[in-house]
């Protein structure tokens, strides 16, 4: 009789391992099998423009959508493949989806007509011009 009351307290403790495994909220079917893609994006700044280097593989320059509108840089892209395989005993189809949509606003000395765009290994990079006029209106201010 002590061997199963054993067995029942081990049961109860593996079980709520599992559970807590299958049954956490950071854990969930729709996590493993949808997990919402976004690309890394590095942004950095020059005397003459802001530069953005966003990381996605696998694309080509027709996947992407640039625009700016009302200082606002919106870059996304969609890119959707089928494959389907035929054999004689059977055939095999692979979908596979994935969409992204960024934006960044820009700043007031950024200029919305000097933006440039280029997909190179991997790499989308888009170069945004300052408009000239926007040197620093600084002056050294003597203490006396």
């Amino acid at each position: 009789m002590s061997l199963v009351k054993k067995n029942s307290e081990r049961l109860p403790a593996f079980k709520s391992l599992l559970s807590d495994f299958f049954e956490s909220e950071n854990l969930s079917m729709r996590d493993l099998f949808q997990k919402e893609w976004i690309p890394a994006v590095n942004v950095s700044e020059t005397e003459k423009e802001y530069e953005i280097e966003m990381a996605v593989p696998g694309m080509t320059k027709n996947d992407f959508k640039v625009k700016v509108e009302d200082g606002v840089l919106s870059i996304s892209s969609e890119k959707k493949e089928e494959k389907e395989d035929k054999k004689k005993n059977y055939t095999r189809r692979e979908f596979s989806y994935r969409s992204f949509d960024r934006s960044f606003t820009l700043p007031e000395n950024a200029t919305s007509d000097d933006v440039k765009a280029k997909y190179e290994d991997g790499i989308l990079k888009l170069s945004i011009g300052k408009k000239k006029n926007a040197v620093s209106n600084a002056k050294q201010i003597s203490v006396k």
